[in-house]
């Protein structure tokens, strides 16, 4: 869904990700069974979802229910962290 670069913790339920984007990037429209956090820590990304764009920047979340078709563009080189729940042994990796 994107080409982040990406650290990541992984447990039986939950997955924790420090990603980071360079400026320009991000992940096409999608959606997921799992809930998904995002916590800025550095540059600013675009959220589109539900027909709605919002940019957040350091110390601000966005939180994706399951399901909901979300997709992403940096405005900046990004860093933040991404948890998400684990399903079927699947958080951040693709299937």
């Amino acid at each position: 869904k994107s080409k982040a670069m990406a650290r990541m913790i992984t447990g039986e339920q939950v997955e924790l990700a420090v990603l980071r984007f360079n400026k320009g990037e991000g992940a096409k429209v999608h959606a997921h069974p799992q809930e998904q956090i995002l916590y800025m820590l550095k540059g600013r990304m675009q959220i589109s979802t539900e027909g709605e764009t919002t940019i957040i920047g350091p110390g601000q979340a966005a939180l994706f229910r399951p399901e909901q078709p979300h997709g992403t563009i940096m405005l900046d080189d990004v860093e933040c962290v991404s948890v998400k729940g684990v399903i079927n042994g699947l958080g951040h990796r693709p299937a």
